[in-house]
């Protein structure tokens, strides 16, 4: 049987940012209720009482901030900025990725060139230097271009090697993105690097965000 605190719970555990804003203090409990209201009494079949709903929802933020965990280990070392990006994305084919593969040679990474190739199942991805736009769109030349997004930046941060055993730490970043709403057209990850695909009218905010996010770090190693 769906009980009052069934149905908050599962409409605050579709609203990710919600809950960030529960753990944060900030909502009113009466005015969420009221907005939540209709929906569980279409759910439940039946009216509901408002007061019902506010002791459900604080019920349930006693829960979220028990389960809220945060990474503890200091995974940034340093926040890397590389301008004047584009994103080719291409149907994914045998040919494809050979074609790309001439590419690098030309590519000189130490001074800042950039070439990142996201391989997925039906289309692949390249994050390339504008500067190599062209030469790729040549040599794709008889490929199925399904779309070029130009200026764009790379923000990259690095971290250590635990990252791979710690759950929550892409969260823990991207939920700081995601409040500021900003738009990630592609994450690359290595074991020890994430780097973010944003557009450049956003570099700002993202950079800002991020050292927030990285500051409470790096004052610990002083």
């Amino acid at each position: 049987m769906v009980t009052v605190s069934h149905a908050v719970k599962n409409s605050i555990k579709r609203q990710v940012l919600l809950q960030e804003a529960i753990n944060h203090g900030i909502v009113s409990f009466n005015k969420l209720a009221e907005n939540l209201k209709p929906k569980i009494e279409a759910e439940l079949g039946k009216k509901v009482k408002r007061s019902a709903i506010v002791m459900a929802l604080r019920r349930y933020s006693e829960t979220l901030e028990k389960k809220q965990k945060k990474p503890v280990f200091n995974y940034f070392r340093e926040t890397i900025l590389k301008t004047d990006v584009c994103y080719i994305i291409v149907e994914e084919s045998s040919t494809s990725i050979d074609k790309i593969q001439q590419l690098y040679n030309e590519i000189n990474f130490k001074r800042g060139g950039v070439l990142n190739v996201i391989h997925g199942n039906y289309e692949m991805g390249i994050v390339a230097n504008q500067r190599y736009k062209e030469k790729l769109l040549e040599l794709l030349g008889n490929e199925k271009i399904l779309n070029v997004v130009e200026d764009l930046v790379v923000i990259s941060l690095t971290y250590s090697k635990d990252f791979l055993f710690q759950p929550g730490v892409m969260y823990n970043i991207l939920r700081f993105v995601a409040w500021e709403d900003i738009n990630v057209l592609d994450i690359i990850l290595t074991p020890q690097e994430l780097s973010l695909v944003i557009k450049r009218n956003d570099t700002v905010r993202c950079y800002n965000t991020l050292e927030r996010l990285i500051k409470p770090f790096a004052e610990k190693q002083k």
